[in-house]
Order: structure tokens, then sequence, then C-alpha cells
């Protein structure tokens, strides 16, 4: 079973644990609060843009318990993330063709929880997520993982764009999946250095994006549903990627 998310509350405590190094998924904060204290949290929080979230004293009450939140509740994350360049140093050096995968501001936990869990069955070395907009790893997406959330590198970037430069740098190509291409996955070769790219569940693949990737890449789709889940979709694009390997 996996152990509920632990939530401090209190400005003080919230800043001291920012400035330790704390991996924070969520900083709840009261609307219309006010005061000294509170604008030295919210400038620490946009210095290391952390997701926050506008909540009714109602709801801090619930998170904490009705202890003396202060008017502010952050969750922790219950993984440590991984420092992307240093990542992708460490997995160069031991690895010939490194499979990585971006999730660009997939939003839903039980996808993010189903994708990890399939990226891990099929050997992807590390998971790339952006700060702001991204589902966070809680309770929920390590369950649905079957906790491959803790057996797999997660990586945290300010921005896809971010890390696509990283990547592209050290000669490891891009694949995004889109239905807004005429090439099938089926078509590009995945034998080689490679991060797949997913969108988000109701937009896809940011245009921007699309823009920088070595390639673009879709799935046939036979029937009359318009597109697959992205978790499903993911699972398609990583074992094509086995299956090269495998030949």
């Amino acid at each position: 079973m996996v152990e509920k998310i632990t939530n401090i509350f209190g400005i003080r405590a919230i800043i001291e644990a920012i400035e330790s190094g704390t991996s924070i998924n969520k900083i709840y904060l009261q609307k219309g609060l006010r005061g000294e204290l509170f604008y030295e949290l919210q400038k620490l929080i946009e210095t290391r843009s952390l997701t926050t979230s506008m909540v009714p004293i109602e709801k801090l009450d619930r998170l904490s318990k009705r202890s003396n939140h202060q008017g502010a509740v952050a969750q922790i994350s219950p993984v440590e993330f991984h420092d992307l360049e240093k990542l992708i140093e460490k997995i160069l050096a031991s690895e010939e063709k490194p499979l990585l995968l971006l999730l660009d501001q997939l939003s839903d936990v039980r996808n993010f929880g189903a994708i990890i869990r399939t990226a891990e069955c099929t050997g992807v070395h590390g998971i790339i997520i952006q700060k702001n907009g991204s589902a966070p790893v809680n309770a929920e997406t390590i369950k649905t993982s079957a906790g491959a959330a803790f057996k797999i590198p997660i990586c945290k970037v300010d921005h896809i764009k971010d890390a696509l430069f990283l990547l592209q740098a050290s000669d490891i190509k891009t694949v995004a999946a889109t239905e807004k291409t005429e090439s099938s996955v089926y078509d590009i070769d995945l034998n080689q250095p490679m991060a797949i790219v997913m969108g988000s569940e109701n937009k896809g693949v940011n245009p921007s994006i699309l823009k920088m990737v070595d390639y673009k890449a879709k799935l046939p789709l036979l029937g009359e549903i318009a597109s697959l889940n992205v978790s499903v979709a993911c699972g398609a694009f990583l074992y094509e990627t086995v299956r090269q390997r495998m030949l």
C-alpha cells in the first residue's frame, strides 16, 4: 500500500522546506492572503517555479486537519526528482541506445501512473516532465504505476523545450506522437538514441514543440474514434521501440 503524501503547513515551515531543497508537488494558498511573510513565500515560489493553487480556507482546514496552517499547505513529493543534465550524462556513459520519455503537460495522474508503469516495463531510462502544468507524482500516481515511480528516474524541467535542446545537443533524436503528420510510427527508426514526446490529454503535443522535434509520427486508427487514450498510445510507441530493438 502506498503511504499518504505528507503535508506540511505554516508559511515559515514551507519556506524552510523549499530552501532546504525538499521536493514539493504543490502549494495550496488561501485566497486573499496578505502579509510580509506571505510575500516572502510568494517570491520564493516564483523563483523556484513551484506549482500553486489558490483555494478557500475550508480546503486548507481539511488538508491540515484543522491545524494552524496560516493560510498555506504544501504537499511533499514522495519521490526525489533527478537533474536532467546529470541523468543524461549517466545514461550516455552506460547505454548505447538511450530511451527517454517526455510528457508535454500531461495532467491526469492515472494516465501518468500508467505511463510510468509501461515505461519501466519497456526499459525507458528516464521520464521528463514540466514543472508547471503537469500531473503531480502523488499517491494515486504511484498506486497506478504499481510502484514503478520509485524505480525509474523522473526529471522536472522549467519547459519541455529546455529538455529538447539538451537531448538534441547530446545526439539523442526526438519523435513526437501526433496526428498532425503523414508518417506512421512504423516508418520511424527507433533503434537509435531516442526520446519520445507525448502530449496532453486534450491538446496533444504543443505546436512549438512539434516544430523542434526530429520526427513526427502517428498510430493508424482504423475505427471511427479519432484518438487513443494517451497512456495507450504511449504504450504502443514504446513497444514498437522494443520490437525494433529486438530485431
